[in-house]
């Protein structure tokens, strides 16, 4: 913990926006995080569904938000999340953060916000141009929001994230200063190591995405998921067993570095096929292997959930989300002198 938040208790806070199922690239770089934060931290960790920020950019489209709400939750249930230690709650049942986000709006410029360079980013990808919805260019306040309205003062993020924790402290200094009362603490992003930052796509494109339709998920079958592993890329100039092939680039071998337990004979693997005498085939049928022993559990307790019961473990945690925002809130208010 950083000496600005020592005085805060430890408060973890991370999410996943409703937009489809999980996919690898989310279990190595978040869920196994989660998981060890959850059990370091039980009953101080808390997992937001983030349907207000899925509708910034999906705001026609509500029913895909709406349709994977119990998706995501069930894919982190299913990987070992533990409602009894970790309270999961739906961003959009806790009007507080709407609230605060209000609030926060009048301690931020426009000027900040078109400075941010993951939003810069974002809005590129997207295409939005002069187009960009309010509620996407103001994400970095609400999302501020999300953090702060529990004290969050630990965030599991990507580097990609780092900006957006950087104004959400800005934001909470700003507060604190003005408002003379230490209300919300310092934010700690903890990101992921180097080597768990980034999953490649199947196709060989520098991310695993599930708007580029190269993901492997993990609710997928065994079948479907042979089928994905058998079409991934792999080094194109490698069309016979004893051709000598490229490591770098290739996708097999990037997941297996990932996944594969067995490091030693990875590289003994790479050896060999660097030199030739490898197939692709021979190469991705390892790899089948080695993903299967990690989905096909998750997939068979995940088909196990029943919808109804994973619907009342998020209501419930709302209801526990809900008795935090309402205690910061007062305090909110009472340092804004509105707590008429």
């Amino acid at each position: 913990m950083t000496e600005k938040s020592s005085h805060f208790e430890p408060r973890v806070l991370t999410g996943d926006r409703p937009t489809g199922k999980l996919h690898l690239g989310h279990y190595l770089g978040s869920i196994e995080n989660r998981l060890k934060y959850q059990d370091k931290y039980p009953g101080s960790f808390l997992y937001m569904i983030a349907d207000v920020q899925a509708l910034t950019d999906n705001a026609e489209n509500p029913e895909k938000v709406r349709a994977n709400v119990v998706e995501v939750a069930k894919d982190n249930i299913a990987a070992g999340m533990d409602p009894t230690k970790t309270t999961m709650f739906i961003q959009s049942m806790v009007p507080e953060i709407a609230e605060l986000t209000i609030f926060f709006l009048n301690l931020v410029t426009v000027a900040r916000l078109e400075r941010n360079p993951t939003v810069k980013d974002e809005m590129k990808q997207k295409g939005f141009g002069t187009s960009v919805p309010a509620g996407f260019f103001m994400y970095p306040v609400s999302q501020a929001a999300d953090i702060l309205f529990c004290k969050g003062n630990i965030v599991p993020v990507g580097e990609d994230q780092k900006p957006m924790i950087e104004q959400a402290n800005e934001i909470a200094e700003k507060f604190n200063r003005i408002y003379g009362a230490e209300i919300f603490p310092h934010v700690e992003a903890v990101i992921p190591d180097e080597e768990h930052r980034r999953v490649m796509g199947l196709d060989g494109n520098a991310k695993m995405s599930k708007s580029l339709n190269n993901a492997i998920y993990l609710a997928d079958s065994d079948d479907v998921l042979k089928e994905k592993v058998m079409s991934a890329y792999t080094d194109p100039n490698h069309v016979h067993k004893d051709d000598p092939g490229t490591v770098e680039g290739n996708v097999v071998f990037s997941y297996l570095d990932f996944f594969d337990p067995n490091k030693s004979e990875v590289e003994e693997l790479k050896a060999q096929y660097r030199k030739g005498g490898l197939g692709d085939v021979e190469l991705k049928n390892r790899l089948y292997d080695v993903l299967r022993n990690i989905i096909a559990p998750i997939r068979e307790r995940r088909e196990a959930l029943n919808d109804d019961e994973v619907m009342n473990i998020l209501l419930e945690g709302t209801k526990r989300a809900r008795e935090i925002a309402t205690a910061t809130m007062g305090e909110v208010r009472e340092a804004m002198k509105i707590n008429y």
